[in-house]
């Protein structure tokens, strides 16, 4: 799996060993990333939920100067994510955080302009995990992309934002979610 664009384009990364982690297929990776590029997303304070390898995070890192935090449960995933950051100079940063979506909380005064979540796609609490994690701490211009099983019909709405877009890829889906007045 490789960092498709920006800074740290071609940059292989590494997936943790053993675990249950379901990486987004680069193809979807690229479409989901053209979807944000065409629609202005600001890069700048991303949160990754799920985050597994690293990847939408570091996507969103290499596309510009700003801030990731990276979120997941598995101690492997965990290990994974700080190599990879190592590997592409991102440390600095970033914030890598073992936590579970939907119980972590992020600070007060965040305000995130990007979320991306790439949730087990058999885990029926995940939306709303999603949701309750964002509500309070989205920027007003934000977006939040989740990738979901293409099976399942992701919600009309998540934590206050209209889903806008939606692309379907193989077995993966990923919903765009924004601002109704966001365009």
């Amino acid at each position: 799996m490789r960092v498709i664009a920006g800074s740290a384009r071609g940059i292989v990364l590494r997936q943790p060993r053993g675990s249950g982690t379901r990486p987004t297929s680069g193809r979807l990776r690229e479409s989901l990333f053209a979807m944000l590029e065409a629609a202005g997303a600001d890069f700048s304070a991303a949160l990754d939920l799920y985050a597994g390898t690293g990847a939408l995070g570091i996507e969103a890192l290499s596309r510009g100067n700003g801030r990731c935090t990276f979120i997941d449960t598995d101690a492997r995933a965990i290990e994974a994510i700080r190599e990879n950051l190592r590997h592409v100079g991102f440390e600095d940063r970033a914030t890598v955080v073992p936590a579970r979506v939907g119980r972590w909380r992020p600070p007060e005064d965040a305000r995130y302009t990007l979320v991306t979540a790439d949730p087990p796609y058999d885990d029926g609490q995940a939306w709303a995990a999603i949701a309750a994690t964002v509500e309070r701490v989205l920027a007003p211009h934000a977006i939040v992309a989740v990738e979901h099983s293409a099976r399942l019909p992701s919600p009309e709405v998540l934590a206050g934002l209209s889903r806008w877009r939606e692309r379907r890829q193989g077995d993966g889906a990923v919903a765009l979610y924004r601002a109704a007045e966001s365009g």
